[in-house]
């Protein structure tokens, strides 16, 4: 039976989104072709039919979990000021309800130990889209004038990000988890967000207690 063009691209869809959520849940390294193919509910003969080897999925899959987040960062551009754009980015990546839905997050968290190392298509697709999302983030954010500046403060922002939400899940216990969303929450609402209040609190104590990265506040 010959199926009409539209039918494999939709096919293929599915199968890269069933990697993408596969791969953030479980790592890259942990998730098998047949794996991806029960997911998108197809057979693993099927998978050949669009990609040469998983090498080539992981590369497209990537691509395309960058994808999805370009809405996320339409609605951070058109808020009015590097503040508000910068706040809403922190609290909506640095809430528990990212930290617990691994399978539709942030495809960085997920997967960049994995791609550290592997050699080949993966790692260069991967490369790629995650260049380009850096890219996006830095014309959502608009940090700064300068573009130079921009990048660098948008990657600062980024870096501190992904290693709050990796110690996020790293930790078992729920308190102590939650403890470190709400104090990166607020360090980098100081740093980045225009937190006057927060900010004053911080100068007025000399730092941000190291306590609260451990205890509930």
């Amino acid at each position: 039976m010959r199926y009409p063009p539209e039918h494999k691209t939709a096919t293929r869809r599915r199968i890269l989104e069933a990697a993408g959520q596969a791969f953030r849940e479980r790592g890259v390294a942990e998730t098998g072709v047949d794996e991806v193919m029960r997911r998108a509910g197809l057979t693993h003969g099927g998978f050949y039919a669009h990609f040469r080897d998983k090498t080539e999925l992981v590369a497209e899959a990537c691509a395309a979990a960058f994808d999805t987040a370009v809405p996320n960062l339409e609605r951070i551009a058109a808020l009015p000021s590097p503040a508000a754009r910068a706040r809403l980015l922190i609290d909506s990546y640095l809430a528990p309800r990212h930290r617990d839905n691994r399978g539709a997050g942030c495809m960085v968290v997920a997967v960049a130990a994995d791609m550290a190392r592997l050699r080949g298509a993966a790692r260069v697709g991967y490369s790629r889209g995650f260049a380009q999302h850096i890219d996006r983030l830095c014309g959502a954010l608009r940090l700064s004038d300068d573009a130079s500046v921009n990048r660098v403060r948008v990657t600062q922002l980024m870096s501190s990000l992904v290693g709050a939400l990796l110690f996020a899940r790293a930790i078992d216990d729920p308190v102590q988890s939650d403890a470190i969303l709400h104090s990166m929450r607020r360090c980098l609402r100081v740093e980045f967000g225009g937190d006057a209040a927060v900010a004053t609190r911080v100068r007025t104590n000399g730092r941000v207690a190291a306590h609260d990265f451990f205890h509930a506040v």
